[in-house]
């Protein structure tokens, strides 16, 4: 489910109210913790967390006119998701989280290509996430985004 919010306190203020606590938190641990040089803002209708053009002029490759993505948070229907595009392109990263995991939760660990899902919003591993912010920097990010996803000629 995509906002239509036009910034980050929007969009937390529309939240239900069972989502607010755990999404405010998720947000913070994701501020506290994230490598200096990424920036906050609305992206795809979440809370995104993205490479300036600033930093990395060429932009998103899908759409250059839009800052390099990285991190995406949502509210979604069924449960909240952290879109981290770092697992999705190190396979290190997605091996690490994954053997991690359960030290920190007992629920089976849900997830897709990039997408952490949390259906039961008690049991969100904050330290776990906390951790994963900051395990990539604007420069990793960068170099493994281009390495994995934009063409060499």
């Amino acid at each position: 489910m995509q906002s239509k919010s036009n910034n980050v306190t929007d969009y937390l203020k529309e939240l239900p109210e069972d989502r607010k606590i755990p999404m405010n938190k998720l947000r913070e641990i994701i501020i506290g913790n994230l490598p200096n040089g990424f920036v906050e803002q609305m992206s795809y209708g979440m809370i995104g967390y993205v490479v300036p053009h600033s930093t990395y002029p060429k932009g998103y490759h899908c759409d250059p006119k839009l800052p390099l993505p990285f991190i995406n948070l949502a509210s979604q229907k069924n449960f909240i998701a952290l879109y981290h595009m770092g697992i999705y392109a190190n396979p290190d990263l997605l091996e690490w989280f994954v053997d991690e995991f359960p030290k920190y939760s007992n629920q089976k660990l849900d997830m897709g290509k990039s997408c952490i899902r949390f259906k039961k919003i008690e049991q969100i591993p904050f330290n776990l996430i906390a951790e994963l912010m900051r395990k990539i920097s604007v420069d990793e990010w960068i170099k493994c985004y281009e390495s994995n996803f934009i063409k060499q000629k």
